[in-house]
């Protein structure tokens, strides 16, 4: 028996779903669809890289039911425009070597791309590089439908799960957050009235897919901004959502607005939020997975083992090796990370995203591309995709 044996003990979900090992491709907004909200075979071909390298459940991030929500020309819709056949073809492929794959459902709110859509959120932004509208009450209220229709289509489609998405500062987010949120109706003010939309998203969806398929929600932990969304807050939100039909709950944090500070550039060497998984776990009994700065096997087995964490959310370790859970199974040394000298906001980012293009072409990661060189080539795809998506949508 290997130290990382508690890693690949199986989990069995409230819903009756079990995954093989305590492994996970969490969310990334990987940006690699066709610019008309299809996957392309090179995305297909990634995850079935990380099907085939061990991961127990990879996750694709920021899934749109609304084209004109999108935070990237990059993401994918699931509507009526939508390839079928591609999509079921990812889903097939995805979910190789007894892989489940979920769909991340996304609305990214008042980060949605200008170019392909219009930014709306909770209330009225006007901040530097930050503008959106305030959502109008019927607005919200027919939310809750539209990311159940997407939901069902994700399950007819053929994926095996799915993840509402409520972190990082897209649109469920931004409700939860006294900070973005300054609404004075009954999706406003207290922590009651701005977990509402997200409490009748969740009902929406469980109603649509029935009981037995994984629903899955990403909650940050905190903002890690000024009078945001804070600790305190996260784990009341967490206790009420121990009440609802949940299967797992991934807690990240950090916020994508311009400038803001995300998860990733937290500092230290180690995982972000395990101690606000030990107090999570006195709020629910749901599964809880944490995503966010697991480097090294020792770091996940202690989560673990420690009770943090029912299952570890791999991102950039898993871009570096899609192989990893077998590397660990087999007690291979750790990977090495990447050291970059000069990081543009935004960049190292883009060098991980740029990197997934070649693990989905069966290619080697350059790994001597400059931070700057790979924000310019992501940059300039995505612009490249704005009047494709812009002309499929109309």
């Amino acid at each position: 028996m290997t130290i990382t044996a508690p890693l690949f003990a199986p989990l069995t979900l409230p819903c009756g779903v079990t995954l093989k090992n305590r492994i996970a491709k969490s969310a990334m907004s990987d940006s690699l669809g066709d610019g008309r909200g299809n996957p392309t075979l090179t995305q297909i071909r990634l995850y079935e890289r990380w099907a085939r390298g061990g991961v127990a459940v990879a996750i694709i991030g920021e899934v749109q039911g609304d084209p004109r929500a999108a935070e990237k020309p990059g993401n994918l819709v699931l509507g009526p425009q939508s390839d079928e056949p591609l999509l079921r073809e990812l889903a097939r492929r995805g979910q190789a070597n007894d892989t489940l794959l979920w769909l991340q459902l996304g609305h990214a709110g008042a980060m949605t791309h200008p170019p392909i859509g219009e930014p709306r959120g909770p209330s009225v932004l006007d901040l530097p590089d930050l503008v959106c509208r305030a959502l109008s009450l019927s607005e919200i209220t027919a939310l809750p439908d539209q990311f159940a229709r997407t939901a069902a289509h994700a399950q007819a489609l053929g994926f095996s799960g799915v993840q509402i998405h409520a972190a990082h500062g897209f649109l469920l987010s931004q409700f939860l957050s006294p900070l973005f949120n300054k609404r004075s109706d009954a999706y406003g003010g207290s922590l009651v009235n701005r977990m509402r939309l997200l409490l009748e998203v969740i009902d929406a969806v469980r109603d649509a897919v029935g009981p037995d398929f994984p629903v899955a929600l990403k909650l940050n932990a905190t903002d890690q901004l000024e009078g945001g969304f804070d600790k305190d807050e996260a784990l009341e939100v967490i206790r009420v959502l121990d009440q609802t039909s949940l299967d797992l709950i991934d807690i990240s944090g950090g916020t994508y607005f311009p400038g803001a500070k995300s998860a990733s550039d937290s500092a230290g060497g180690g995982p972000y939020f395990t101690d606000f998984g030990k107090a999570a776990r006195k709020q629910t009994s749901k599964p809880l997975m944490i995503t966010g700065g697991f480097k090294t096997a020792a770091q996940a087995v202690q989560a673990v083992r420690d009770g943090a964490a029912d299952i570890v959310g791999l991102a950039r370790a898993l871009v570096l090796a899609p192989d990893l859970p077998h590397r660990w199974a087999r007690a291979d040394k750790d990977i090495e990370f990447p050291r970059f000298t000069e990081t543009p906001e935004g960049g190292v980012t883009a060098w991980y995203m740029q990197a997934l293009t070649q693990i989905g072409q069966d290619a080697p990661i350059d790994e001597s591309r400059d931070v700057p060189k790979a924000l310019a080539e992501y940059n300039a795809r995505d612009a490249a995709r704005v009047a494709l998506w812009n002309t499929h949508f109309g």
